[in-house]
C-alpha cells in the first residue's frame, strides 16, 4: 500500500483539534474502514483520518458496493464515542457532508433516512459506520465517508441515472484536499455538540426529505408503505402505516412513492 502525499495537503490550514491531527494517506487501498478499523485496535487516538486517492473495495450500507475512483473522496475517521452518543454519528456525518459541500459548492443539498446525502435528487455521498462495542462500552466507531468530487457519473453505467457528482453539477473540479479540510472541521464541530443535547438531531431531522411524505421501505427481507412521519432520537424512522399503526424501523432502504 503506497503512502500518498494527500495528508500534508490536508494538513495545510486545517483548523481542527481533534479530527485529522494524525491522517493517514494511500495511493490506493481496498477499504478505508477496514484500515481504520485495523488501526483502531491497535490503540490510534481518536480523530486519525485514514485516507485514499483510490478505493478499490469500498462498502457502503446493506452490504452495497461503494465506487471510489480517483477524484472522488474516500476517508474513513476514527472515534471513541460513548454508548449514547453512538446512535448521533449517522446524523454527525450525513451533516457534515451536506454543510460541506453546501459550503465549498454552493449546492443545495437533502438528507435522505438514514443518511445519504443528495444534490437534485440523486446520491452524492454515501456513509457507512462501523463500530466495536463490548458490553456497555463502545471500544471504538469508525465513520466511513465517500464523496463523488470530481467524478463524471456517465462514465460508470451502474450509478449513472441514481448518482452525481460536485464536479458533474458545478462544471468544473474541486480541490480535493479542500473539500476534505472543510469536511473535517464539520465532523469535529457537529461531534463535539453531541453530549450538548439535541442541536445536532434538530438539524438533522429538519433536512430529511422524506418525512411527511409517502414512501415504501425494505427492512431486511420486509416490505411496507406508509407516511414517514418523523424520527426518533435514537435516529429511527416513525412509519405511519396504511392501517394507522405507528411502526418503528430502525434500519432500511427507503425511497418515495410514485
Amino acid at each position: 500500500m503506497a503512502e500518498s502525499n494527500l495528508a500534508a495537503d490536508i494538513k495545510r490550514n486545517l483548523k481542527t483539534e481533534l479530527i485529522g491531527k494524525k491522517i493517514i494517506a494511500y495511493l490506493s487501498l481496498s477499504s478505508t474502514n477496514d484500515i481504520a478499523k485495523r488501526q483502531a485496535k491497535k490503540g490510534s487516538r481518536e480523530g486519525t483520518v485514514v485516507v485514499a486517492e483510490e478505493q478499490t473495495a469500498g462498502r457502503g450500507r446493506l452490504k452495497r458496493a461503494w465506487l471510489s475512483p480517483k477524484g472522488s473522496i474516500a476517508l474513513s475517521i476514527i472515534l471513541h464515542p460513548t454508548p449514547d452518543q453512538l446512535p448521533s454519528l449517522i446524523m454527525v456525518a450525513s451533516l457534515a457532508v451536506a454543510r460541506c459541500i453546501e459550503e465549498v459548492s454552493g449546492l443545495e443539498t437533502q438528507i435522505k433516512w438514514p443518511n445519504d446525502v443528495l444534490v437534485k435528487g440523486k446520491k452524492v455521498c454515501g456513509i457507512l459506520i462501523e463500530s466495536d462495542v463490548r458490553g456497555s462500552a463502545v471500544d471504538y466507531a469508525v465513520i466511513g465517508i465517500g464523496i463523488n468530487v470530481n467524478l463524471k457519473p456517465a462514465d460508470f453505467p451502474e450509478i449513472a441515472a441514481t448518482a452525481t457528482s460536485l464536479s458533474n453539477e458545478l462544471g468544473g473540479e474541486l480541490s480535493l484536499p479542500e473539500v476534505i479540510r472543510c469536511l473535517l472541521v464539520e465532523v469535529e464541530n457537529l461531534y463535539l455538540a453531541v453530549p450538548e443535547g439535541d442541536i445536532v438531531f434538530r438539524e438533522w431531522r429538519d433536512r430529511l426529505v422524506m418525512l411527511g411524505k409517502e414512501v415504501e421501505l425494505i427492512s431486511g427481507k420486509a416490505k411496507y408503505k406508509g407516511v414517514a412521519e418523523t424520527v426518533a432520537s435514537d435516529g429511527s424512522l416513525l412509519l405511519r402505516q396504511p392501517d394507522g399503526q405507528l411502526m418503528k424501523i430502525v434500519a432500511g432502504d427507503v425511497s418515495l412513492r410514485q
